[in-house]
């Protein structure tokens, strides 16, 4: 048998034409699975090239910037803040001794829903005189809007209305009754009058005395009640009287809650609450109490010149802007000298007291008030005559045997304004009369017959008192 033929290599003839063969498929496969691969990738690089140049980018967000809140008025809180225990005195103020009573833990009182009108902030000394009338408005809208008219219409300027202190925090302390108190300074604004509140009679959760008036057990109570309203009406009250008479303790009508009359214990309510006033609302006036003429002198009574002697030496200098006191005329006109009426047993009622307490039954008792302030190193501050007045009360015998006529009555009022502008100018400042009647008044009541109006509704009756000092000059 023929022997194959070796090739260079050593191998035969066919085997290297195998190999060759081999060879070339594998170039040829090799080849393709290149040429497959750069055609897929060209062919997937075009179609990403052409969806790039057809599809809009979304671009990548720009965070925002957070906004600047607009400024506005900040919302009042739903509570007001509780004076401190000790607060600070208003500046250019005497610093007075803090209460020692510790602020109990207490819900803090609401702050006011209306939004206080603006007004201008007025001066604590008033033009001499300033022309005022004392005015029911609690508990009727209806005869507080004509009434508050009636004193505008007059040509007056103040009015003046107590804010009982049971009637609005009578519950428990912190619950407060804002509706009439909001209603009556929102319609005293409207008329653009001056308000002077009397601040009295504690509610039955203060002690006291209660129910008759009388100061709070603990004076930080009456501080609290008063920084609420001073805070919630600040501007819009020019006035505050603190308490009224507290130089009184007859049976029936205590002004000191049952207990004998007492500077020393007054003085100290009154520095409490100048104190605390004065922090809430810097330009409001203190007035203190008006005191009630009287010759008594024992635990049921204290004559106003000796109980305002006592305030002095309790220290109550510093703490009143505007002296309180009251000067009913009894049955003499206005320009009746004191001394005249203390000798005279018919013009004092047959008084049996010595002769210098016999001067109250007059117009001119106020004069003898004054004297004190000047005594004391007082005389810069004004006098606020917080009631006076003449009765036409001919049914009560502790009051008819000083009644005058209706028309003396209105004749006395106008020439107690025009005595005390000519004579009493610059000291005397607010001069308040009584009253403008309550309409539940009957003719039972004894203030029914001081009054200058007549308590009717819907109609009105005006007393010749009202169209006297109406038409007086002013």
């Amino acid at each position: 048998m023929e022997k194959p033929t070796l090739s260079p290599s050593g191998g035969t003839k066919e085997s290297s034409i195998t190999c060759i063969v081999l060879i070339g498929v594998a170039i040829a496969v090799l080849v393709f699975c290149v040429g497959v691969f750069t055609f897929g990738f060209l062919f997937y690089r075009q179609q990403i090239t052409s969806i790039a140049q057809t599809t809009t980018p979304v671009p990548t967000a720009t965070p925002v910037p957070t906004a600047t809140p607009v400024p506005t008025d900040t919302p009042a809180p739903t509570d007001t803040p509780l004076p401190p225990t000790n607060p600070p005195p208003a500046a250019d103020t005497p610093v007075p001794e803090p209460p020692t009573a510790e602020l109990p833990p207490t819900e803090a009182p609401e702050l006011p829903t209306a939004t206080p009108t603006p007004r201008p902030v007025k001066p604590l000394r008033m033009s001499s005189p300033e022309y005022g009338m004392q005015a029911f408005l609690w508990w009727r809208p209806e005869t507080a809007h004509r009434d508050l008219g009636l004193i505008k219409d007059a040509g007056f300027t103040w009015v003046k209305q107590t804010f009982t202190w049971r009637e609005i925090e009578g519950s428990a302390k912190g619950s407060f009754g804002w509706e009439r108190p909001d209603r009556i300074v929102s319609q005293v604004e409207e008329f653009g009058l001056d308000l002077v509140v009397r601040i009295d009679s504690q509610p039955a959760w203060a002690g006291g005395g209660f129910p008759e008036n009388g100061p709070p057990d603990n004076p930080q109570d009456l501080a609290d009640f008063l920084y609420a309203i001073a805070s919630r009406y600040k501007g819009r009250i020019r006035a505050y009287q603190v308490y009224n008479e507290p130089n009184l303790n007859v049976a029936g009508r205590s002004e000191w809650g049952g207990r004998p009359p007492n500077p020393a214990e007054y003085t100290e309510l009154l520095k409490v609450a100048y104190q605390t006033i004065k922090q809430a609302d810097p330009n409001a006036m203190v007035i203190s109490a008006g005191l009630s003429p009287t010759s008594r002198w024992d635990d049921q009574a204290m004559p106003d010149e000796e109980f305002l002697k006592g305030m002095y030496a309790a220290g109550a200098k510093p703490y009143f802007d505007v002296l309180g006191v009251h000067g009913a005329g009894y049955k003499v006109p206005p320009e009746t000298d004191p001394a005249v009426v203390a000798r005279d047993p018919a013009l004092n009622n047959n008084d049996p007291s010595p002769e210098e307490r016999k001067r109250i039954y007059c117009f001119r008792h106020v004069e003898d008030l004054r004297r004190i302030m000047v005594e004391n190193g007082d005389g810069d501050k004004q006098i606020a005559l917080l009631e006076f007045g003449w009765t036409s009360d001919s049914i009560h015998p502790e009051y008819a045997w000083f009644s005058v006529t209706e028309e003396q009555k209105g004749d006395y009022l106008v020439r107690a304004y025009k005595y005390a502008k000519e004579n009493w100018a610059p000291w005397i400042g607010l001069m308040s009369l009584i009253y403008v009647a309550d309409p539940d008044w009957t003719e039972d009541a004894e203030q029914y017959w001081w009054a200058i109006t007549y308590p009717d509704y819907p109609e009105m009756r005006w007393r010749p008192a009202y169209m006297a000092v109406k038409n007086m000059p002013k």
